[in-house]
């Protein structure tokens, strides 16, 4: 388990009522298993907050079942309290997924010593492979290096999906962790920064509408170190992936770009909203040119 290549965090369809439609779930989790390298369940693009406990489980579920023994399964399984995660964690376990996604607790912003004994009780309860989320924007909480040189020491921490945004931090990870840590590209628009500093996982919402786009940019760099290539093909990405990190409607970006795609996921849960006509006309114009190879 190395979670190399590009892993989509999969959104959740929602039906006109706001359930969740499993089997739109299921039919697009098939048809990208054989597209990129893996696929995220319960993740910030899959609007894990906002399902209840039982939804969540059920989305591993259902995911497993389309997609199981066909390409990487990982389960987000954040939540706010340690209890919580364990429980999110069997289910996941249960469903027969690979790995888990594991950020800091939201809201409750614990100590480093407090991040500290969480993980460690999650990995001691859970022992599977793991990805850890360091995403302090949304959790309120960073996952430091005294966290990481501890975590380290355990086979089963591999993987750190680096979320902050800062190009002097992914530097910092990469040449003090690199060697024993597989960094994740969890900011889309420094993509191609991400791979010239050695790293060999992408984890991009915008493959749930993109996937080969995103699979073209990440072989160039990756497997053929062709940074060449690379940077024509982030500079066709790049008006779409800037969009989404920057905009503060990443979700509604994304279902959005589903619906361009024939995937028609519903709308974002409350308090969440749509886009305007005039946002929805300019991501068209800028994402179809992409479609049309993205095949």
């Amino acid at each position: 388990m190395n979670f190399e290549g590009v892993h989509t965090p999969l959104v959740t369809p929602f039906n006109a009522d706001g359930e969740i439609n499993h089997d739109l779930l299921g039919k697009h989790a098939a048809d990208l298993a054989g597209r990129v390298a893996g696929l995220g369940i319960g993740g910030t693009t899959g609007e894990y907050y906002a399902l209840s406990f039982d939804e969540r489980v059920r989305t591993f579920n259902t995911v497993a079942e389309a997609a199981g023994g066909k390409t990487v399964l990982t389960a987000g399984i954040n939540a706010t309290t340690t209890k919580e995660v364990i429980r999110l964690g069997q289910e996941a376990k249960r469903a027969g997924l690979s790995a888990l996604l594991v950020a800091a607790p939201y809201y409750a912003q614990p100590t480093q010593g407090e991040l500290l004994a969480h993980l460690l009780k999650v990995d001691d309860t859970l022992d599977m492979p793991i990805m850890l989320y360091n995403f302090p924007a949304r959790t309120g909480t960073e996952i430091s290096d005294g966290i990481l040189e501890t975590l380290l020491e355990r086979p089963n921490f591999i993987a750190m999906k680096e979320s902050t945004g800062d190009i002097s931090h992914l530097h910092h990870l990469a040449t003090r962790f690199g060697d024993r840590l597989v960094l994740s590209c969890g900011m889309d628009d420094q993509a191609l920064e991400f791979f010239v500093w050695g790293t060999r996982s992408w984890v991009g919402g915008a493959s749930n509408f993109l996937p080969e786009a995103h699979t073209a940019l990440f072989d160039a760099c990756v497997k053929r170190r062709d940074f060449a290539s690379g940077r024509e093909l982030m500079a066709k990405l790049l008006p779409v992936l800037e969009l989404l990190e920057r905009s503060g409607k990443f979700i509604q970006y994304v279902r959005y770009g589903c619906e361009l795609a024939g995937l028609p996921v519903g709308a974002a849960r409350a308090p969440l909203g749509s886009l305007s006509e005039e946002e929805r006309n300019a991501f068209a114009q800028i994402v179809k040119p992409l479609m049309r190879n993205d095949q």
